[in-house]
């Protein structure tokens, strides 16, 4: 199946850049440019793309906000945002997943690296560069206590994990694949990927980034200050 892709970013050349990536895979296709997140956002709603390819800083309505509107647009599926950017600073990262990314990448990375990621988060994999996974747990760290975000719902969404399922989520928290969960675990990688879709599934998050928000903001998980 054809991975639909949009591209937003208001430079011209870093558009034609990405898209001459993207068309280059026998696997994927550009389907819109956006130079600014409103059209982004416009695109989205109208083309109804697998995957969009999102710059942060954009102006007038920035990547962020894009991202939000785009991940709450409950009219259709919501397309999978992976975020696209030359800043790997700490608050970037954090609003970029609040509002519902899916994947962060920097720009830097090479282009088997971001068709890689295209492929990941298209299949409702959560997607963070290393740096950036390190850079999110020590902000976690930093905060003295989680945000209170336990709805009813998710509460009892929660209280209804298995404790098996609750230790995958803390793996998934620090950042661990599938195979280093089973490693670290003591089981196969299959069982490892079962119960991570258990876990999605009951906690009705998009992807693996959301589950490792959740993990954090519900407390579930606890980062080392060290």
């Amino acid at each position: 199946m054809t991975i639909r892709v949009v591209i937003a970013d208001d430079q011209a050349l870093v558009r034609g850049g990405f898209r001459i990536m993207v068309d280059s895979a026998p696997d994927m296709e550009v389907i819109g440019e956006a130079n600014d997140g409103a059209s982004a956002v416009q695109l989205a709603k109208r083309h109804g793309p697998d995957v969009v390819l999102m710059d942060i800083r954009m102006p007038g309505v920035d990547g962020i906000e894009a991202t939000r509107l785009i991940a709450n647009d409950s009219s259709h599926p919501a397309p999978k945002v992976l975020i696209l950017t030359t800043f790997d600073l700490d608050e970037y990262v954090y609003a970029a997943l609040q509002a519902g990314a899916s994947g962060f990448l920097l720009k830097d990375t090479s282009p088997e690296a971001l068709l890689t990621g295209i492929r990941i988060v298209a299949a409702g994999d959560g997607l963070l560069a290393p740096s950036v996974t390190k850079r999110l747990i020590a902000e976690f760290a930093r905060r003295p206590s989680p945000p209170a975000r336990r709805s009813s719902d998710l509460a009892r969404a929660l209280d209804a994990l298995t404790d098996r399922e609750k230790e995958v989520m803390v793996e998934v928290a620090r950042g661990l694949s599938n195979s280093e969960i089973a490693e670290r675990l003591n089981m196969s990688a299959a069982t490892a990927k079962t119960h991570v879709s258990r876990l999605l599934t009951k906690l009705h998050a998009r992807d693996r980034a959301q589950l490792v928000m959740l993990a954090y903001e519900t407390g579930l998980a606890v980062a080392d200050p060290s």
